[in-house]
């Protein structure tokens, strides 16, 4: 079948694809872009098409597998109108993370060595208090009260109010600890 005539008789079933497209998708402009689909498809697949065979059978055969993949993709997709799904998709850039590094080991640094010893052991190592103590030769109130203190000093250093959530997570912290050989700073 030439071009020509391919052209013509698929223009002559435009109609009854519409109808068909219809009575799948119950909306007319969306009837329209799958008649569309199904053209542009058999279109470039003309070639495929028997001649001689039904030209509206295999268009029906194309828009109806259309329909229903277009389905199967749906279904997999969510609508985010508003986009509150796709914020939560948000990821925060990776220099975010470095940059808060950065600032914690400034901050760190500055702090008595007794602090950021316990600091590291409890905070970051996640030993016990009483581990910890034992490793420090102290009493396990000792650990606490340096503890707090260093938390304290870390955030006001920060400018971490108490309601703020932190950012770099412990298994984070634990994560760059570890990689600097168990050692802050």
């Amino acid at each position: 079948m030439n071009r020509q005539d391919a052209k013509a008789e698929l223009v002559g079933h435009m109609k009854v694809l519409r109808a068909f497209a219809m009575s799948l998708t119950r909306n007319s402009a969306a009837a329209d872009d799958l008649v569309q689909d199904t053209v542009l498809k058999a279109w470039s697949n003309m070639e495929s098409f028997e001649e001689g065979s039904n030209m509206r059978a295999w268009l029906f055969t194309i828009l109806r597998n259309t329909f229903y993949s277009s389905r199967r993709k749906a279904a997999r997709e969510s609508e985010d109108v508003d986009g509150v799904l796709t914020g939560k998709l948000a990821e925060k850039p990776a220099h975010d993370g470095r940059l808060q590094y950065a600032d914690f080991l400034k901050a760190f640094d500055t702090l008595p060595p007794e602090q950021r010893e316990v600091l590291t052991l409890v905070g970051a190592l996640q030993y016990s208090y009483e581990e910890a103590a034992e490793m420090c030769g102290v009493k396990v109130g000792t650990v606490k009260s340096r503890l707090n203190r260093g938390r304290e000093a870390l955030a006001v250093a920060m400018q971490i109010s108490e309601n703020e959530p932190m950012e770099l997570t412990d298994n984070a912290t634990r994560a760059v600890v570890a990689a600097n050989g168990g050692m802050i700073g």
